[in-house]
């Protein structure tokens, strides 16, 4: 274990011999070293060589050794010393209880002996979150953010659940998605589908109401506006539009050209709402993507996490990297923080901790070792402890009061857009990856970053009612795309993906979560702890977990 002492030495601190025998007693030592010396230099100077003794551990190891075994010379000094300062007087007195139990240290003062606990991974021994203990979190940092939340439905919510919200949701929908067709060049002059009866061509804007093959094979799509309903042939003769036509879902709305044949209307093109071209622009700062970390899952990779969270806070990687880490000045967490309670059958077997509250107060203890000047933005996903039917309100205080309490953090809902520094960015867990991947020929969720440009072109990110994907009826569709985005932002499939599409950056964040027994059933292989870094605009990604 050569490198726990390296560790120390390189960042100027001197260790005792019976420190190095106490640090190996733990269950995971180097973990425990990393968490030690970023709590070192985050009380002492950088410049300062540091000793550290057996009194720095102790208290370091437990809050009760800090309130009860205080040196009458010291007062209400924190317990925490450097070789310059006058010793406490608790020590070890025993070396029997950690060879029995290495989750035990005895320590003395004077006549009285208290036997501490220090496996801090243990569910069990979880105690009530106390943010002063985040100590890189623990005041706020002004770092001239310019940083705004472009679209919240957390606030804008409503539904009664009776058909008229239904009806005004896909109202409100088609009016949306036809303003943003309307604006195509082919379509600045459509037709409403009562007005083609007496036509020979038609340019029409319509929802997607049902999708059928022939017998000849064939494909005909009903579109439906607020005037009524036609039936659209795609003839399989003509390849190009017809396997265009095989990427179409229900409830998407689209604009057809094409013309009438006695009473047969016949399709020549599909025009989509779409996106347009983003103009690259440059970036003097890095945002780094996560999702689906999954704590309180016995699957979540604890370790890769540390390690994540050491290298944005510039204390792992290559030089390279540790460059790259010190210029992260966003993180986004696109939902999944935690595991959650009762997703899924017999889901309590995969858990080490069963109660909401502690695993969100067990991801304030991991996010709160984030350096303070990272602005961090969390959503919500589906195993979060917001409603289940999007859109989904933002984790509520109830639950996360331990998140809460930190001073770096925006929740928002999913879907959100948030402006960072001019870059808009959209966030979306991306449950609605769910039913597209079935519905489309060809697609998987390993595809998610072609599905995610199939959103970007209807405009939408859960079309499908009705389906896989809870969807809440509302006045108002909040999972339309009003804006462009320079970022589009997803993760829930736990397979990273990238590319650019029409300048946009599309990013899957894969997860911090191995495979789990319902993924197995599904035949999906995530890719787990792989971190995408839009790092200064160019797009990296780097790897926290060797796959052991």
């Amino acid at each position: 274990m050569r490198e726990i002492i390296y560790k120390f030495a390189e960042k100027g601190i001197n260790i005792s011999p019976e420190v190095y025998e106490r640090i190996l007693q733990f269950e995971n030592p180097l973990v425990f070293t990393t968490d030690l010396i970023l709590r070192i230099r985050a009380k002492f100077s950088k410049k300062e060589l540091f000793y550290l003794d057996e009194e720095f551990l102790l208290g370091y190891v437990t809050d009760v050794a800090k309130k009860d075994f205080k040196s009458s010379d010291n007062g209400d000094k924190d317990i925490l010393t450097s070789k310059s300062q006058k010793p406490h007087h608790v020590k070890v007195v025993s070396n029997e209880a950690t060879k029995k139990n290495k989750n035990t240290i005895e320590i003395e003062n004077g006549s009285s002996i208290k036997k501490i606990k220090v496996n801090k991974k243990d569910s069990n021994q979880i105690k009530d979150f106390d943010p002063s203990k985040c100590f890189r979190n623990s005041s706020s940092i002004d770092n001239n953010y310019d940083f705004k939340v472009v679209q919240d439905t957390t606030n804008k919510s409503y539904t009664s659940g009776e058909i008229t919200n239904l009806i005004s949701y896909f109202a409100n929908r088609f009016e949306k998605l036809s303003n943003i067709l309307s604006k195509r060049s082919e379509l600045k002059i459509s037709q409403k589908i009562k007005d083609v009866i007496s036509s020979n061509e038609f340019n029409i804007i319509g929802m997607v109401n049902d999708i059928k093959t022939t017998k000849n094979g064939h494909r005909i799509v009903d579109l439906e506006d607020d005037t009524g309903v036609i039936n659209v042939l795609f003839h399989k003769d003509n390849q190009d539009i017809f396997n265009e036509s095989g990427k179409l879902v229900k409830d998407e709305v689209i604009g057809l050209i094409g013309e009438k044949k006695r009473d047969l209307a016949i399709s020549s093109k599909i025009i989509y709402p779409g996106v347009q071209r983003v103009v690259n622009k440059p970036m003097n700062f890095s945002i780094v993507f996560i999702s689906d970390v999954h704590i309180g899952s016995s699957n979540f990779l604890d370790d890769a996490f540390s390690k994540f969270i050491k290298w944005i806070n510039g204390d792992f990687g290559t030089d390279e990297q540790v460059a790259m880490g010190n210029d992260v000045k966003y993180l986004i967490i696109a939902g999944d923080l935690v595991d959650g309670i009762g997703i899924y059958p017999n889901q309590d077997r995969e858990l080490t901790i069963k109660d909401i509250t502690q695993q969100y107060e067990e991801a304030a203890r991991y996010i709160g070792d984030i350096r303070s000047d990272v602005k961090i933005i969390i959503g919500p996903g589906n195993h979060d402890a917001s409603r289940v039917a999007e859109p989904q309100t933002a984790i509520p205080g109830k639950y996360a009061k331990s998140l809460y309490q930190l001073n770096n953090i925006e929740f928002v809902s999913n879907p959100a857009v948030v402006n960072i520094e001019g870059f808009n960015t959209l966030i979306y867990h991306g449950r609605g990856f769910d039913d597209l991947a079935i519905t489309m020929k060809g697609m998987s969720h390993e595809k998610n970053d072609v599905l995610m440009e199939k959103m970007l072109k209807m405009r939408h990110l859960a079309p499908i009612y009705g389906e896989r994907t809870p969807l809440a009826s509302e006045l108002e569709d909040h999972l339309v795309i009003n804006e462009t985005p320079n970022i589009f932002h997803t993760g829930h499939v736990h397979i990273n993906r990238y590319k650019q599409y029409n300048g946009i950056h599309l990013i899957n964040s894969g997860t911090f979560q191995t495979q789990t027994e319902f993924q197995k059933t599904h035949n999906i292989v995530p890719t787990a702890g792989l971190v995408p870094v839009l790092h200064k605009g160019n797009y990296k990604e780097l790897n926290f977990f060797n796959g052991d």
